[in-house]
């Protein structure tokens, strides 16, 4: 069993994946976003993840940083991670401050997740293009984690937070789904996160590559799961959102039976250690919002999903899945 709370990201760490419900006004919006936050916790997620798109798109927030910090504010214990901030939009100077003084505020409580992104409108609507897309990805990769895991500071050594880093480093992942993209973490210095509909074993050769090219960061899973009959949504609705601009490389991976469901909580949770084992992860993230699924069904589900974490924890003694065996 678990003793004690687990650092951000750590080997055999369980999070839940929050999402917004956009067919509530604002400030309900919101209130419902900490209410599932505080239950998460409650229910034995070590901590909880925010991924950033725009203008409405499907249920996500414009505003991870902050969105991660109110569910920090909420509640007493576990983790929070903006997962994955979309790199690209903003001066890489301004996400390390705005992470490091995040991390300064809740000690130990702070990890982050990066991308490139894809999405053409996300950039249009922040004033800026794709052009040199991944150049500047890696640049600003590079730089953050740096910044961030207390290797230098870079411009910002005159920020008491960026400094801060150097004794207690923010936890850093990069979203991967290309040879490419794990290379390009590994060269960091940072870990992966590895979405939800790509196969294990297509996740397995991606970490594999990572850890031949010396990652040796966390890398998280992201998986669907449901405990008992799921609705239609969680699987059909959730492909659909994100086929319209996702690259044919990464669809090519994609493929059917990546929900980790089941009628009784240990079923589910036999899946998911499963899942883990074969893609050479060292976490996982959960989710189980989806377009057209109410914010009730949400709350009973993360209540559900407390069997599923202890079962997990009781599987795992700390330490997380026997994924990264030497090969």
């Amino acid at each position: 069993m678990q003793v004690g709370p687990r650092q951000p990201l750590a080997p055999g760490t369980v999070s839940l994946r929050l999402y917004p419900h956009l067919e509530l006004p604002a400030p309900q919006l919101v209130e419902e976003f900490v209410t599932q936050a505080q239950l998460a916790i409650s229910a034995g997620f070590d901590g909880t993840m925010v991924s950033e798109h725009h203008n409405g798109f499907a249920g996500y927030l414009p505003n991870p940083v902050q969105a991660a910090g109110w569910a920090l504010e909420a509640t007493a214990e576990g983790w929070a991670a903006p997962c994955p901030l979309l790199l690209p939009l903003r001066p890489t100077a301004l996400v390390a401050e705005e992470l490091a003084w995040l991390a300064a505020r809740f000690p130990g409580r702070v990890a982050a997740g990066v991308a490139a992104g894809s999405r053409e409108e996300d950039f249009t609507l922040m004033g800026t293009t794709k052009d040199r897309l991944t150049e500047r990805f890696t640049i600003a990769l590079d730089e953050l984690s740096r910044m961030l895991l207390g290797r230098h500071p870079g411009a910002l050594a005159g920020d008491p937070a960026v400094v801060r880093c150097a004794e207690w480093p923010v936890p850093l992942v990069s979203a991967a789904m290309s040879p490419t993209a794990v290379r390009r973490a590994a060269a960091a210095g940072v870990g992966l996160v590895l979405d939800s509909l790509t196969h294990p074993g297509r996740c397995r050769e991606l970490s594999d590559i990572y850890a031949d090219a010396g990652g040796a960061g966390p890398v998280v899973l992201v998986r669907r799961v449901w405990v008992g009959a799921a609705p239609p949504a969680i699987e059909e609705g959730h492909v659909a959102v994100y086929r319209d601009y996702a690259s044919a490389k990464a669809m090519a991976h994609w493929q059917g039976g990546q929900l980790a469901g089941g009628d009784r909580p240990e079923d589910v949770a036999d899946r998911l250690a499963e899942q883990a084992e074969a893609a050479g992860a060292d976490s996982l993230n959960l989710r189980i919002h989806a377009p057209g699924i109410g914010a009730s069904s949400i709350r009973d589900q993360i209540t559900a999903l407390a069997h599923v974490c202890a079962s997990l924890r009781t599987r795992w003694s700390g330490s997380g899945p026997a994924a990264r065996r030497p090969r």
